[in-house]
């Protein structure tokens, strides 16, 4: 189990993460049985197709011939947000019982059915989405369809199963986040800035909520959210799509469809005011983290809507994408260097709101109001001066490699693919993001740098070292008979 989160990322891989970021838009319509969308890889290869079965299920193929392989992941559009307070952690609690049994399975069973088959398998939560994954040889794809659907269809297990893996998830929980001051602190960070917006609840969820969460609590959120419409399988592979799709119908086509629950908006209201939040906590240097409110893009209009999504990626870029970036130069080189590390991320798509993230280390000496200083210069400098052609082509160069090396990937490719269904976007988005980002301006990236970044977007998380606790003994792992994922 993984929870992404804005950190610094190297440029290479800053569309994979804008992609596959823990966001989503509503979604699109989907193409009917008869008339697949498709999308046309720049390399030669054969276009993915997408299907919607009988019962509303999405199916999207991807051929990829390369190796005698393939890539199944299934994915759910319900996260931490769709989540209600009281019960936070239920969508991760929810992924974790899915390994515990079905009508046919007994608890852990999957997995060791899939490792027979000599593949691998896990899954993940994010605020948005749920996805699990199998990668196995090509010629086993249709006996962990039959699996994967059986757990979707009839996913069933004891009280007994679910007391003893909520335990997994709590120390799951103190092991990467209450003994992470970082971590803490950032969970503290986003439910300072998020409000109304369900993103102010950690996916993991509280510590309050996970001790008091029941059974009922996680079969009544699946019950809830997975249901066909609400869910698209991914295949990637050594595949024949028609084979593919003959599959999809007969192992999910058959479950019963059942309606997606309404959502209702939950418009994050405006900020007014810079907001402060301090965490202390024994460890070695402090940390201090910048979150400024930000707008995502709008693809009703064919991604031509508002260029400064699109702008405030590419500052992101030229302020931390490569080694040696603005925010290397700045702030980490030299005697006189003010911090050890620093970072920039920007939020690009999701459902709900997205944020720019600067952060940074102080160096010995110096301090976190310090590092928060130069790292608002960097971007007020940005806002005065702009920025040089040479850089803006270093990072345009880098995105559209980045595009090249991962379709050497068959787990990248499926990853992609499932989470722009996920976010509403179609089979072809990469490339029309690529297209995008490319026709950014030097003067469109000065201008979202005057924009976006002032006292009434901010919250400042600062983290203040305290010295190591006496006598502190590091805690065991307090749930053996459970798995991490």
């Amino acid at each position: 189990m993984k929870h992404p989160s804005p950190r610094r990322a190297a440029l290479g891989a800053v569309l994979a993460l804008v992609l596959s970021a823990p966001w989503a838009l509503p979604a699109f319509a989907q193409s009917s049985p008869s008339k697949p969308a498709a999308a046309s890889p720049s390399n030669g290869a054969p276009a993915a197709e997408k299907f919607t079965l009988a019962n509303g299920m999405t199916l999207i193929v991807q051929p990829d011939r390369r190796a005698p392989t393939a890539v199944q992941m299934l994915w759910v559009r319900v996260g931490a947000m769709d989540e209600v307070d009281g019960t936070s952690g239920v969508a991760h609690a929810v992924e974790h019982m899915m390994f515990k049994g079905s009508k046919t399975l007994k608890p852990g069973e999957f997995s060791r059915r899939v490792a027979a088959l000599g593949g691998r398998e896990n899954a993940f939560t994010t605020r948005d989405y749920t996805g699990y994954y199998q990668q196995i040889p090509v010629e086993k794809l249709e006996q962990v369809m039959k699996l994967e659907s059986d757990r979707f269809a009839s996913n069933q297990w004891p009280d007994d199963e679910f007391k003893r893996e909520i335990e997994v998830v709590k120390e799951e929980r103190r092991m990467r986040t209450d003994d992470q001051p970082r971590a803490l602190l950032g969970e503290q960070q986003n439910a300072a800035v998020f409000t109304a917006s369900p993103y102010h609840r950690p996916v993991v969820g509280w510590m309050s909520d996970l001790d008091a969460m029941t059974p009922d609590d996680v079969r009544d959120f699946l019950a809830r959210w997975y249901t066909p419409a609400n869910a698209a399988i991914v295949v990637v592979g050594d595949v024949d799509v028609a084979q593919v799709r003959a599959m999809a119908e007969k192992y999910y086509g058959s479950i019963p469809a059942r309606a997606v629950p309404t959502r209702k908006p939950r418009t994050e209201p405006a900020q007014r005011g810079i907001r402060r939040i301090e965490y202390k906590a024994p460890a070695e240097q402090a940390y201090v983290s910048l979150a400024f409110r930000v707008p995502q893009i709008d693809t009703a209009d064919n991604f031509k809507g508002d260029i400064d999504p699109y702008a405030l990626v590419v500052l992101a870029a030229v302020l931390d994408g490569y080694p040696g970036s603005r925010l290397d130069r700045a702030l980490t080189q030299g005697p006189d260097r003010v911090a050890d590390s620093a970072g920039a991320y920007s939020g690009f798509v999701g459902r709900g709101p997205q944020l720019f993230v600067l952060d940074g280390v102080p160096a010995a000496g110096k301090t976190a109001e310090a590092v928060e200083a130069a790292l608002r210069a960097e971007v007020a400098k940005i806002a005065r001066q702009g920025v040089g052609e040479a850089e803006l082509a270093r990072v345009k160069t880098q995105w559209v490699a980045s595009e090249t090396y991962k379709l050497d990937s068959v787990m990248a490719q499926a990853r992609e693919l499932g989470s722009n269904w996920v976010q509403g976007l179609p089979l072809d988005a990469s490339a029309r993001i690529i297209e995008r980002l490319q026709s950014v301006t030097a003067e469109q990236v000065k201008a979202a740098a005057a924009k976006y970044f002032g006292d009434d977007q901010l919250t400042v998380a600062t983290l203040r070292p305290l010295p190591p606790e006496a006598n502190r003994r590091p805690r065991g792992f307090a749930a053996p008979m459970g798995e991490m994922r």
